[in-house]
C-alpha cells in the first residue's frame, strides 16, 4: 500500500470529537487496545495531525512526530497501526513469527507472508479470523517489522495444509510511510546495506531502533554497526531458521542479547523523551514568547508557500500547512498557549493590523484568509530564512510540474489469452500469462497461420483453418447441428481472435498506473432539473480513470465559480460529484482538455432537453 510516495491532499489537526472517535475506534478493533496503551501512543498533552491522500488513506500522527495509525479507506473499519506504534506498545497485535531472518527480506520488498515462512509453535497454529489485523516479527526481537490482514481462518489454513498466503501486507518497515518522518529517524544506510539480514537475532527493526537513538553520537553508532557486521559474518555460516534452536555461537548470542536489550532501552528512551522534551519545551516558552514565534511562523509562511494564487485559504489550512512547518525545530507550537487562544482570535488580530485580510464563516465557524498585504512594514522588514525559501520553492516548483504532469490520462485496452486461445499461444511459444495489446495479439495469430503453413494458395487474403484454430475462433459458438467455417478472411481473423480472449484495460496517471478486468467504464455526465426550475450536472465515474472526486470538486468549484459536493453513489461503489448549474458541454471539454480522457469514454445525457 506504500511502496509509492504520494503527496497529502489536506493535513490538519484533529478536533476533541475526532481524537475521542479516533480512540474509541481503536480500542474498538484490538481487543489487547488498554487505556494505558491508548495513551502511550496517542498522548492527551499532544496534539494529532490526520494526512488524507488521494487513494483515500488517512494517517494520524503526532504533532511534529510519528505516524502512528492510518486508515485504509478513510471511513474507521480498516484502522491499523504503524510499524512506530508497534515498537512502542508491541503488545497491541498478536504476531506471526517468521522461520528466520532471511524470511524478513522479502516481507521488507513488500512480499505478503505465506505458511511456509512462519514458525509454527509446538503447540499448534494460534486461532484467528479471516481479516484480523496481525504483525509480524522476527525471531529475537519484540519489534514487529509489518503489519496486515489476514486472508484466512486458523481453521481454513490447516485443512489446506499450511499452504499459501497468510497475511497481506499493509504496511512494513522501509516502506514510504516509514520513511515520512524525515528527521526523527533515518537509519544508517550503510549499516542496513552491509548486513544481511539472514540471522533472526539481527532483524531489521532492531536496527532501526538503533539508528533512531536520539542520544548516540556518529563515533558510537559507527562502532555498534562494527560490531553487528561481525555478527552477520558469523550467523552467514551458522544460520538456522528454527527459533527454538541453541546451537547458535556464543558470540552471535552476545550480540543478539545486546540488541534485543538495546531495543528495549531505547524504546524508553526514544519514546518518552521525545513526548517530555515536547512538553517541557512548551512550558518553559512564555506567552510573550509564543506570540513572537506565531508571527514569525506567518510572516515566514507569507513568503515562502502562500501565493496570491492560491488565495484564498481555510485557515485550519494555512496553519498545518504553511504555518506549522516554518515553526523552528524541537519546538511545538500551539495556539492555546499564546495570548490569543483561538486561530481565528490571532488571524483577526493580524488583519486588524493590516498585514492580511481575513473573513468569517459564521456557519461554519472558521476564519479564512482572504489577500496578503506584502506593503505592510512587518512584511516588508521581515528576512526570510534563505534555506527554507529555497527548499520550499523547490518543493513548489517540483510539485507544480508533477502536478501538470499527473494530470493527462492514458487508456490502453488490453487482453489475455484465455483457454480458447491457449493452444494458439503454446504452439507459437507465447507466454500465455502476458496482456497482450491489440496489435500483439494479432502477430500471435499470424504467426501460428505461417507456422502452420495455412494461407490458401489460390487466394492469399484466405486463411484455410486446421482443427486448432477453427476451435480457438469458433468452439462453443457454434449452434449444434450447424456445420463450421473451413475458412476465414484476414481481415475478420484479428477482431474474431481477439473477441476470444479476456478484456483487460490500464489506466495511466502521471506514475498511477492500475490493470482492471473487463471493458473500461464510461464517466457519467448528466444535467437535470431540481425545484425552482435549477439545473445541477453530476459527474460519476471518476474512480475508473484515477481522479479523485473531492480535488475535482474543489477544481471545478473554481473554475466555474459555483458550489460543487461529493456524495457516495447510492447501492453502488464509487462517488458522484454535484454541480450547480447546466456546465455539461465546458465539463466534457475539460475533462478531455486537462485530463486527456479520450471522448469514447465519456457518457453524455442531458435531461433539460426536450
Amino acid at each position: 500500500m506504500f511502496k509509492k510516495a504520494v503527496e497529502a491532499k489536506t493535513q490538519q489537526r484533529l478536533s476533541g470529537a475526532d481524537r475521542k472517535k479516533l480512540k474509541r475506534t481503536i480500542k474498538e478493533r484490538f481487543p489487547n487496545a488498554s487505556d494505558a496503551y491508548i495513551d502511550a501512543l496517542l498522548p492527551p498533552k499532544v496534539e494529532i495531525t490526520v494526512s488524507k491522500f488521494p487513494n483515500r488513506v488517512h494517517v494520524y500522527s503526532l504533532e511534529g512526530g510519528f505516524p502512528m495509525f492510518f486508515d485504509v479507506d478513510g471511513r474507521g473499519t480498516e484502522v491499523f497501526p504503524t510499524v512506530y506504534a508497534l515498537w512502542k506498545v508491541p503488545e497491541l497485535l498478536p504476531a506471526f513469527m517468521l522461520k528466520g531472518g532471511e524470511v524478513s527480506r522479502f516481507i521488507i520488498g513488500g512480499a505478503d507472508v505465506m505458511f511456509p515462512g512462519i514458525y509454527v509453535p509446538t503447540d499448534g497454529l494460534p486461532s484467528f479470523s479471516a481479516g484480523e489485523p496481525w504483525a509480524v516479527k522476527v525471531p529475537g526481537n519484540p519489534a514487529p517489522i509489518a503489519v496486515g490482514t489476514t486472508t484466512m481462518s486458523s481453521t481454513e489454513a490447516l485443512k489446506a495444509g499450511l499452504r499459501g498466503k497468510a497475511l497481506r501486507i499493509t504496511h512494513s518497515y522501509r516502506d514510504t510511510l516509514w520513511a515520512s518522518v524525515e528527521g526523527y529517524c533515518v537509519p544508517n544506510a550503510g549499516f542496513l546495506e552491509d548486513v544481511v539480514i539472514e540471522d533472526p537475532s539481527l532483524s531489521s527493526a532492531s536496527q532501526t531502533f538503533d539508528s533512531c537513538k536520539v542520544d548516540t553520537s556518529i563515533d558510537q553508532q559507527n562502532d555498534l554497526n562494527n560490531e553487528v557486521g561481525e555478527g552477520s559474518s558469523v550467523t552467514n555460516a551458522h544460520s538456522d531458521l528454527d527459533p527454538s534452536s541453541t546451537t547458535h555461537s556464543d558470540s552471535k548470542n552476545d550480540i543478539s542479547d545486546q540488541i534485543v536489550a538495546d531495543v528495549g532501552d531505547l524504546k524508553v528512551t526514544e519514546n518518552v523523551s521525545t513526548d517530555e522534551k515536547n512538553v517541557e519545551d512548551q512550558h518553559t516558552l512564555s506567552t510573550e514568547d509564543v506570540d513572537e514565534i506565531l508571527d514569525k511562523c506567518l510572516l515566514q509562511a507569507l513568503h515562502t508557500t502562500v501565493n496570491d494564487k492560491d488565495l484564498p485559504i481555510p485557515g485550519s489550512t494555512l496553519w498545518s500547512s504553511h504555518v506549522l512547518p516554518c515553526r523552528p525545530s524541537g519546538i511545538t507550537l500551539d495556539i492555546k498557549k499564546s495570548s490569543y487562544k483561538k486561530l481565528s482570535k490571532w488571524l483577526q488580530s493580524k488583519s486588524s493590523s493590516g498585514l492580511i485580510s481575513v473573513k468569517e464563516d459564521k456557519h461554519k465557524k472558521e476564519v479564512t484568509l482572504v489577500s496578503i498585504n506584502r506593503g505592510h512594514p512587518d512584511y516588508s522588514t521581515f528576512k526570510p530564512e534563505k534555506r527554507k525559501v529555497e527548499k520550499n520553492e523547490q518543493t513548489m516548483d517540483s510539485s507544480s510540474n508533477e502536478g501538470h504532469f499527473h494530470k493527462v490520462v492514458e487508456v490502453i485496452e488490453i487482453y489475455k489469452p484465455s483457454v480458447h486461445v491457449n493452444p494458439i499461444f503454446a504452439s507459437v511459444g507465447a507466454d500465455m500469462g502476458q496482456l497482450y495489446i491489440a496489435s500483439e495479439a494479432t502477430d500471435v495469430v499470424f504467426r501460428y497461420i505461417e507456422q502452420e503453413n495455412l494461407v490458401k494458395p489460390t487466394n492469399k487474403s484466405i486463411v484455410v483453418l486446421d482443427a486448432t484454430l477453427c476451435d480457438a475462433l469458433y468452439k462453443g459458438t457454434i449452434k449444434k447441428g450447424s456445420t463450421y467455417p473451413t475458412e476465414i478472411h484476414k481481415k475478420d481473423l484479428g477482431p474474431t481472435f481477439i473477441s476470444r480472449m479476456q478484456a483487460h484495460h490500464r489506466v495511466t496517471r502521471g506514475k498511477e498506473s492500475v490493470v482492471r478486468k473487463g471493458a473500461l467504464k464510461t464517466i457519467q455526465l448528466m444535467t437535470e432539473r431540481r425545484q425552482g426550475n435549477k439545473k445541477v450536472t453530476k459527474l460519476s465515474g471518476l474512480e475508473s480513470f484515477l481522479l479523485d472526486p473531492e480535488a475535482l470538486a474543489s477544481e471545478l468549484q473554481k473554475k466555474f465559480a459555483c458550489s460543487t459536493s461529493v456524495a457516495e453513489l447510492p447501492g453502488k461503489k464509487g462517488h458522484e460529484v454535484l454541480i450547480q448549474g447546466g456546465v455539461i458541454d465546458d465539463l466534457g471539454r475539460h475533462l478531455v482538455e486537462q485530463y486527456g480522457i479520450p471522448k469514447r469514454y465519456i457518457e453524455v445525457l442531458d435531461k433539460t432537453k426536450k
